[in-house]
């Protein structure tokens, strides 16, 4: 697979995005332990999490944290930590019966750096990204905390996740070449963060859409939603969904996809995407 840059590291085009990865009754350990390897087999050597990621138990508790440690155990078991640039996110809290909420309060996002190092088992994490804005915390604050982060040697890079423009200019300045990327939603169906991915091709970061093939949705949704994408997909015989990541990845060399997948089938479709090149003609009929 083709590699993009994201800070000091080298990564398949197309990363892996692990929210959905948990052990219930529809994914069976040896199910994930696969992806895994259909991953890396493929290429993609950029994995991402976060510490509000897990189903939790039936009423939702105890998942602060699930999915970093089962990433953790995955990735031991396979004996491949150093194929791996594991990322993983702070300043996104889950609540009473599996809600969500924000704390980027400083004491908050240190204990969270701490809390990850330990569920990762790393002494440093490669990619650590604030997750959200939280409405409580002037966003100048944050930056502030980031920076006394970044300066613990704690974590490899920083990242942002849904920062605007303004936002990822301000983080900047103040962490220079130690903030490396930006993860904001961005796919067919939510075209409104193209103004983040030209501010970070200027200044040289990494783009990571989060749920690349959100609206994609059935055959009979895609043809109705998005039916270019669905004609060219058919014309090149392919799936929608990688036109659709092979789409994006034409948008900037800093954009790197990081699409789910809970089955090998899943995550080697997505990374087939790295060696699918659009004509001009057919990103003017996708753009369209």
């Amino acid at each position: 697979m083709q590699t993009r840059t994201l800070g000091s590291h080298q990564v398949g085009a197309i990363g892996l995005g692990l929210m959905t990865f948990d052990q219930t009754g529809t994914q069976p350990r040896q199910q994930l332990l696969d992806t895994v390897t259909a991953a890396l087999d493929a290429g993609v050597t950029l994995f991402d999490t976060a510490d509000a990621y897990g189903p939790g138990d039936e009423k939702g508790e105890g998942a602060q944290g699930e999915n970093e440690r089962l990433i953790a155990s995955l990735l031991d078991e396979l004996g491949v930590r150093d194929r791996v640039v594991l990322a993983t996110k702070g300043g996104h809290v889950r609540t009473e019966g599996g809600g969500w909420d924000t704390d980027s309060s400083a004491d908050h996002l240190r204990s969270a750096v701490d809390a990850s190092l330990e569920r990762l088992g790393v002494e440093q994490i490669a990619l650590w990204q604030h997750h959200r804005p939280d409405p409580k915390v002037p966003y100048d604050e944050v930056i502030g905390t980031l920076k006394e982060i970044a300066d613990s040697g704690k974590v490899g890079a920083v990242g942002l996740s849904n920062a605007n423009s303004e936002q990822i200019r301000a983080a900047y300045d103040v962490l220079g070449k130690r903030l490396v990327s930006v993860q904001n939603q961005y796919s067919p169906a939510f075209l409104s963060s193209r103004a983040e991915i030209d501010t970070c091709e200027e200044l040289g970061l990494a783009f990571l859409p989060w749920s690349p093939l959100g609206g994609l949705g059935s055959a009979k949704e895609l043809a109705e939603k998005h039916p270019a994408f669905a004609e060219v997909a058919q014309a090149r015989g392919v799936s929608a969904q990688q036109v659709a990541l092979a789409w994006e990845l034409a948008a900037s060399p800093c954009v790197i996809p990081i699409p789910g997948a809970k089955r090998p089938s899943s995550v080697q479709d997505s990374a087939a995407a790295a060696d699918l090149v659009l004509t001009e003609q057919e990103l003017g009929r996708l753009d369209g």
